[in-house]
């Protein structure tokens, strides 16, 4: 008798399960009014990183055991790159805002 999660299909089914919930957490707290400003920009911001971290996992079976070095190398790289183009883009909409008052 096989369990559950040693099937092959098991962890795209968990990972769907767990996605989906990552998704509505922020979606329940921005739409019912739980939380403003910056604690919901929180946890948006806390519901996609743990979203990445869910498709990595489950869907890409990424995992630091089995995975090749230069592949979590690549990973960490693009990590940097977006981390750079999404800090400089918030970097520069703040400067024109305040530059806009």
């Amino acid at each position: 008798m096989h369990r559950f999660a040693d099937r092959p299909a098991a962890r795209y089914i968990i990972g769907f399960v767990l996605a989906v919930i990552l998704t509505a957490i922020p979606f329940t707290v921005v739409g019912a009014g739980l939380l403003t400003g910056p604690p919901a920009y929180a946890v948006i911001a806390a519901g996609a990183v743990m979203q990445v971290i869910v498709h990595l996992v489950y869907f890409l079976h990424l995992d630091l055991k089995s995975t090749p070095v230069e592949n979590v190398f690549f990973l960490g790289f693009a990590a940097v790159l977006i981390f750079i183009m999404v800090g400089g883009s918030l970097w520069i909409m703040t400067d024109l805002h305040h530059r806009m008052m």
